[in-house]
């Protein structure tokens, strides 16, 4: 029992848990941020063309018994725009990484050319090749 009490404290305590632990934290952070702008900004104007918010769509099946489709759009439209702007966050780290990536790339110098002759890589300021001995093009 205590080598499996060890175990679990060796999992828990690894960099890829904790990170995901805070992933699912702030994930369910922003999804309050994404339901409210979806019930308190965007169903309100859509309202304004609808007549009604969509939380407020349902069919009545028997006496007291409902059916609130407008939940489930809401829902819906929640999904929608949270992949939205995670795909645009994604995109835009996309987009800084690959800079980023370009960036480094420009800052490499190249330090060697090859010779035309032996094929051989030969410092980029020399004039003559120390293998073949034949002179390079500048």
């Amino acid at each position: 029992m205590k080598e499996f009490i060890k175990e679990f404290k060796e999992f828990i305590s690894r960099g890829n848990v904790m990170d995901m632990a805070v992933g699912i934290i702030i994930g369910g952070a922003f999804t309050n941020i994404v339901s409210s702008l979806v019930k308190d900004i965007i169903n309100p104007i859509l309202g304004l063309f609808g007549g009604m918010n969509f939380d407020q769509y349902h069919i009545k099946l028997l006496g007291q018994v409902t059916l609130n489709y407008g939940n489930f759009l809401t829902a819906v439209f929640n999904f929608l725009i949270m992949a939205l702007v995670i795909f645009m966050i994604i995109k835009a780290m996309n987009t800084a990484s690959e800079k980023l990536i370009k960036k480094e790339e420009a800052e490499e110098k190249v330090t060697t050319k090859v010779c035309p002759f032996c094929k051989s890589e030969v410092d980029i300021e020399a004039t003559r090749c120390p293998h073949c001995t034949s002179m390079l093009d500048e």
